[in-house]
């Protein structure tokens, strides 16, 4: 299974973010690419335990149920509901998102699993390093194919 761990499936994320322009078109959803770049970068910070969302109380009820859903070979369907912590509707400079999101994506892979976070997703609980690093390549590849990388 990809992940953020494996270093051709980070190269690979790598290229994908490195093609990147301001100009891309969305395929789907409501963020712009700057916005999308925000948004990866506070998932992957929360991946990292730079931050911490509460859990919320339907992800409490049905998260675990979910967990296997989202962990399989199967890319995230579109449109699907986010955290509203990790909802951008300001304007985002897009280069500083994009270097941003470089510089958290090396780091992930280079800290690896003794420094992944302990704190529950908000949505599905509790995740081991590997779990967090099989979503977070998910997530990537999730918004690189909305902007069509």
């Amino acid at each position: 299974m990809n992940n953020l761990y494996n270093q051709s499936d980070l190269n690979s994320i790598l290229e994908r973010l490195e093609k990147l322009s301001p100009n891309a078109d969305r395929k789907w959803g409501k963020m712009n690419i700057g916005q999308m770049l925000a948004h990866l970068n506070v998932s992957l910070e929360t991946a990292m335990g730079l931050n911490f969302p509460d859990r919320i109380f339907i992800g409490r009820l049905i998260g675990g149920f979910m967990k296997r859903r989202f962990l399989n070979e199967q890319p995230l369907t579109k449109n699907s509901p986010t955290d509203h912590s990790y909802v951008f509707t300001d304007v985002r400079e897009f280069e500083k998102e994009k270097i941003k999101a470089i510089t958290l994506v090396k780091a992930f892979h280079k800290n690896g699993p003794d420094k992944c976070t302990t704190h529950p997703h908000s949505f599905f609980g509790k995740f081991t390093p590997e779990e967090w690093a099989i979503l977070q390549w998910k997530h990537f590849d999730h918004h690189l194919r909305q902007f069509d990388s």
